[in-house]
């Protein structure tokens, strides 16, 4: 089912080289626009061309349930995925408000929400109603875990088909930290208290129960840390198997993965595990306030470019950030050189 290996190209690092020269010779001091500049040269490494666009991004949000919520380790009801999905429907969400911002493309995906969702816009590509509770079974079969990939990557490439060109991924789905503190723990192989956050805002006493849930469901899963399939299948979510399918679209057609927050970035854990040049795509946007972020992104080797104390999710600090990386393909389009400009440059 799932593709063995993806076709993915290495990023043209000799084409990063003429961009870096051409930066010089832009008129300004040397290195003076800081990360700008090492993005530019990323994005041109990436799209292999020497003044690559990001613009516009396509926004895919997938949501999904998890049966983990069984266990008490959310301050919000299950049925919180379909009203917020509905919400993002209806434009009513902080994506929306983003995504509008900054001239995206939005598509929300039903990949695996616990009941049924009538709406013109919807795209419905649930795999099952929901994971099973990994407390007392695997979340998914294997099969279906590989199916989620494929329907994220299949998403990925109808929006670049579309026009995309950057990758925004965003995610709905009541329960669905838990999932990714337990991924990361498998990962990472660090202690799950490290890792565990309030996620929408548990007590405590919640937090402390939480923990407890992952370590206990880890010992009785025990998935193979090898084997990122297994991983899904026994402790993920479909909608963090759909993103990382998504963002083997996006590195297979050399389109940018603009990484969002500490689900999404165990999503490119995941990614880079099925295919490791997926991370010469990935751009960490932020941090977030989840303390498994941090761990997770110095797993990932990625640095975010802004901090805003974001927990919010659905891909909102990536479209907040996407201004930024624009900036960097501004800067090689528009900026003139000291030779265009007729400045002398430095002695």
């Amino acid at each position: 089912m799932i593709k063995k290996n993806y076709s993915i190209p290495n990023a043209n690092k000799e084409m990063g080289k003429q961009v870096y020269e051409y930066i010089n010779r832009l008129a300004k001091p040397l290195g003076s626009l800081g990360r700008l500049e090492e993005l530019a040269i990323e994005l041109a490494e990436m799209k292999n061309e020497a003044f690559p666009s990001i613009a516009p991004a396509g926004i895919l949000v997938f949501a999904a349930d998890h049966g983990i919520t069984e266990e008490g380790v959310s301050a919000y009801p299950q049925a919180v995925t379909e009203q917020m999905v509905y919400n993002f429907l209806n434009g009513g969400a902080g994506i929306n408000v983003f995504g509008k911002q900054i001239g995206s493309y939005i598509n929300i995906i039903d990949i695996g929400v616990a009941s049924d969702i009538e709406h013109k816009s919807l795209i419905n590509r649930k795999i099952r109603y929901g994971t099973a509770n990994f407390y007392l079974e695997d979340a998914m079969t294997r099969e279906e875990a590989e199916r989620a990939i494929e329907v994220g990557y299949e998403q990925g490439c109808d929006m670049i088909k579309k026009g995309a060109k950057s990758l925004i991924l965003g995610e709905m789905g009541i329960g669905n930290t838990t999932s990714s503190s337990a991924i990361l723990a498998v990962l990472s192989n660090s202690d799950v208290s490290s890792l565990v956050g309030f996620g929408t805002g548990i007590s405590q006493e919640g937090l402390l129960h939480k923990i407890k849930v992952i370590e206990q469901s880890l010992q009785k899963r025990n998935p193979n840390p090898h084997d990122p399939i297994d991983i899904i299948a026994k402790v993920g979510g479909l909608e963090i198997a759909g993103m990382a399918g998504a963002m083997l679209a996006a590195a297979s057609n050399r389109v940018p993965i603009l990484i969002d927050g500490f689900i999404c970035t165990v999503a490119a854990l995941l990614a880079k595990e099925i295919s490791s040049n997926a991370f010469d795509y990935m751009v960490a946007t932020h941090q977030s306030v989840e303390p498994g972020h941090r761990i997770a992104l110095t797993l990932l080797g990625k640095k975010p470019i802004i901090d805003l104390d974001l927990r919010l999710g659905e891909g909102t600090g990536a479209a907040i950030t996407y201004p930024i990386i624009q900036s960097a393909t501004l800067m090689l389009k528009e900026m003139a050189t000291f030779d265009s400009a007729g400045i002398s440059g430095k002695n």
